[in-house]
């Protein structure tokens, strides 16, 4: 409903109708916050900070707990003093969400939850799995397990536990983290899995909060990560890491004229195919090397493309651009040069696999000598796909976007290595 359609709609509805819709969670939630349909045993909610996901788990917990009378619920946290402050006493947690003719008692020494139908809830401490044994559960909520200190250990105690009832069910909700439990779970039978962002929730955020926090970590690892919703992984035997990603990135305002610029270009092999990738590196004043810009079309005509690439030229005053001429050979020199008859093309063959080309350049982000000045996500996900030996596990079917930055770094890297001084294009 609109903002202004539900405001109107408030002012008609009088305090007898509009009491009970407060505590009615089936008519507040949002679609991203429903359980998933099928017979599932675990519902994992990957999601982003500030989506709702206490709120979730708490609901689901007081919806299950008020219709089965008599459940045995367990409650599991990272430490019983989070599970109290977050799952229980918090702003979203059981005892703020129940309604005042049902609301569970708490008795704090006990850790436990009991509602009047006779249903009661104890919380655990994942830090202690051995406390798990020994009870059983027909339902439990699990908060932050990508943060659990003894996931795996404290997940499988767990897991022994849940044998009662006819259909026992078990929630975890957590910001995504590629740890072993979480990354386990998803490709486990049963499991369904269900994400979203912190946008989704951003009526009840803080626009300003949320303004800050797009433009500190907008398109970073950390903003992907813990805004997004995103469960980003390392891909094993991977020549770039998140990590290594993260620790060569600098603002791009703080990288001054460049004395140098190359543009990489990978063409798509059809009209119709790939995404051209068009990626932007240039030699910096103090020596290093540093990708400026992604300037890449997804499915473009070759015009379109090649377009692309002359705009780019032009914005950086580029020396030089090197373009893969594998697929097309004169073809792709022919059409850049259409575009721009000015256009310093350089037409070059891969003669080895994307991962051997790729290796040198790695190893030039890893000694410090390349930097990204910005975010440049799509690409960024390519690099981390590339693996030693020549595989490819990252989006998409080709690392366009990967495979021009390493002919426009590795052009750089040549340049140094032969002591070419910066030169000039004629304009």
């Amino acid at each position: 409903m609109p903002p202004a359609a539900f405001a109107a709609w408030v002012r008609r509805i009088d305090d007898d109708k509009a009491a009970p819709l407060l505590t009615d969670w089936s008519w507040w939630r949002r679609g991203d916050q429903c359980p998933p349909a099928g017979d599932w045993h675990v519902w994992m909610l990957l999601a982003g900070r500030g989506f709702g996901k206490t709120r979730t788990g708490a609901e689901w917990i007081r919806g299950y707990a008020e219709t089965h009378p008599g459940a045995r619920i367990a409650l599991v946290a990272a430490s019983l003093h989070e599970g109290r402050q977050v799952m229980i006493e918090g702003e979203s947690g059981l005892l703020a969400i129940a309604p005042d003719h049902d609301r569970p008692d708490y008795e704090s020494s006990l850790r436990r939850l009991s509602w009047a139908n006779g249903a009661v809830a104890t919380l655990y401490s994942a830090a202690e799995p051995e406390s798990l044994r020994g009870p059983e559960h027909s339902a439990a909520w699990c908060d932050e397990i990508a943060k659990w200190p003894q996931g795996e250990a404290a997940w499988d105690n767990l897991m022994l536990t849940m044998r009662i009832g006819d259909n026992p069910r078990v929630v975890a909700t957590t910001t995504p983290r590629g740890v072993p439990l979480v990354r386990r779970l998803i490709d486990e039978k049963g499991v369904e899995t269900t994400g979203g962002s912190t946008r989704s929730n951003n009526h009840n955020l803080s626009p300003q909060w949320l303004a800050t926090m797009d433009r500190l970590y907008g398109g970073t690892r950390l903003g992907r990560q813990e805004l997004g919703g995103e469960l980003l992984e390392d891909v094993e035997g991977a020549l770039w890491t998140r990590a290594l990603v993260e620790r060569c990135r600098v603002d791009a305002d703080a990288v001054g004229k460049p004395v140098r610029v190359v543009i990489g270009v990978d063409p798509p092999a059809t009209a119709n195919g790939d995404a051209c990738g068009i990626v932007v590196a240039a030699q910096l004043r103090d020596g290093r090397l540093a990708v400026v810009e992604d300037a890449s079309v997804e499915n473009p005509p070759p015009a379109m493309w090649a377009q692309a690439v002359a705009a780019a030229a032009a914005r950086w005053c580029a020396e030089r651009v090197v373009a893969e001429s594998n697929m097309g050979g004169e073809m792709v020199e022919g059409t850049l040069r259409h575009a721009d008859l000015t256009l310093p093309v350089v037409p070059v063959h891969a003669s080895v696999g994307k991962g051997r080309r790729a290796e040198p350049v790695a190893i030039a982000y890893e000694r410090g000598e390349v930097v990204h000045a910005g975010v440049f996500g799509s690409l960024e996900d390519q690099l981390c796909g590339l693996q030693v030996g020549g595989g490819y596990a990252g989006p998409g079917r080709s690392p366009d976007r990967a495979d021009a930055c390493v002919w426009a770094l590795a052009a750089l890297l040549d340049g140094l290595k032969k002591g070419r001084e910066p030169g000039v294009r004629r304009i």
